[in-house]
């Protein structure tokens, strides 16, 4: 375990950036027109075994920013209820400040200067988050603006699989279909096979 502010073993294995995985979910594809409805984030940590494992999860749920639009279509697929009296919604700014903290929190507890974003589909989760963050003129986004590691390609490669439900079966791992399309558990799912497929690469082999 490295002290605050000292390079851990995380820094030094993805040169100074900090695996975090992202899921949203949002009220359509068009990341400048509909909204942003919900988003989960993960760092990834370490065992005493220097292996990768899923950390903490932390969510939230999102007002619908003015002018923002959303799909009924969508709706049906994520079953987020926007009136649900538990949802308990946060306007986007604060709901980016709660998210983001933890991910703060975890670059410095690694020494890494950066997060980047680790996703399924990736560039989908990071063009909604920078729009956000673009609306709402948030000055400390932890992410990188464009760098990402991408669990489709990740997983094409180790399964020849692209679908996550079929890449985290084919990494051993249980699926719910029921449970799919919460940010919540398919940024869980997404750690996990990040971390599997990472684990399971060789350890020499990023020298040199």
């Amino acid at each position: 375990m490295s002290t605050p502010g000292s390079a851990s073993p995380l820094a030094t294995r993805f040169r100074g950036y900090l695996p975090v995985v992202v899921d949203v979910e949002t009220g359509g594809f068009d990341w400048n027109r509909h909204a942003l409805l919900e988003i989960a984030v993960q760092p990834v940590e370490l065992d005493d075994d220097g292996l990768l494992v899923p950390g903490e999860t932390t969510n939230a749920h999102l007002v619908p920013a003015e002018g923002m639009e959303i799909d009924p279509k969508s709706l049906e697929i994520t079953g987020i209820r926007l009136d649900h009296p538990f949802r308990l919604a946060k306007p986007e700014r604060a709901a980016l400040d709660h998210v983001f903290a933890p991910v703060r929190a975890a670059c410095r507890k690694h020494g890494c200067q950066r997060a980047i974003l680790v996703g399924h589909n990736a560039h989908f989760d990071l063009n909604f988050l920078n729009a956000a963050v673009a609306r709402v003129g948030h000055k400390r986004n932890p992410f990188h603006p464009f760098s990402v590691f991408d669990t489709v390609t990740l997983a094409g490669v180790a399964y020849g699989q692209t679908v996550l439900a079929r890449a985290v079966q084919a990494a051993g791992f249980h699926w719910d279909p029921n449970e799919a399309h919460s940010a919540v558990y398919d940024t869980e799912r997404t750690s996990e096979l990040f971390c599997r497929i990472v684990n399971s690469w060789p350890r020499g082999a990023s020298a040199g």
